[in-house]
């Protein structure tokens, strides 16, 4: 296993402006990374680090932090020595923008799909960016936290239905 303080160093050196401070979290290793030099810096993850495997990317919605709404978090995966490294970039609700990582990993494309079908990031650079699992006409991001889970209307989602009154 890569250890903390390797990654730190490494990153450091060759980021030294990016202010990139690896924690643990969960048990897994993390950091936040600039959303305007992900690219760059995932690229020097898989080449000089040897996080040659894209486990996930995914999103996440932080309506109470102005400026920082979504988080974009990518899972990387050194097989070599069994250490995973989850990557946090924030971008603001209103320019969610980012470079698409399709260009080293070719895996990322429907990964980036779903996260703009369900979150709206927009992935600059992608081959493709349309949506995947919603229908194309869907004018709106359903997995933000700006909409309700469940219809307040339904009756059968009635608290005293699951034993709550």
């Amino acid at each position: 296993m890569i250890s903390i303080e390797t990654i730190q160093d490494k990153l450091s050196k060759a980021f030294p402006d990016a202010n990139i401070n690896i924690i643990i979290n969960r048990g897994m290793y993390q950091c936040e990374i600039p959303a305007n030099r992900n690219l760059e810096i995932i690229s020097f993850l898989k080449n000089d680090l040897g996080f040659q495997f894209l486990t996930d990317i995914t999103a996440s919605h932080y309506p109470d932090e102005k400026g920082r709404e979504l988080c974009i978090i990518s899972h990387m995966h050194n097989l070599t020595e069994n250490t995973r490294l989850r990557l946090r970039a924030y971008v603001p609700i209103e320019q969610p923008d980012t470079s698409s990582l399709v260009s080293i990993f070719s895996g990322a494309d429907w990964m980036e799909r779903e996260t703009y079908d369900f979150f709206g990031i927009n992935f600059i650079g992608h081959p493709n960016l349309v949506r995947i699992l919603n229908v194309d006409e869907m004018d709106y991001f359903p997995m933000r936290k700006e909409y309700q889970m469940e219809d307040p209307t339904r009756l059968d989602k009635d608290d005293i239905m699951f034993g709550r009154e």
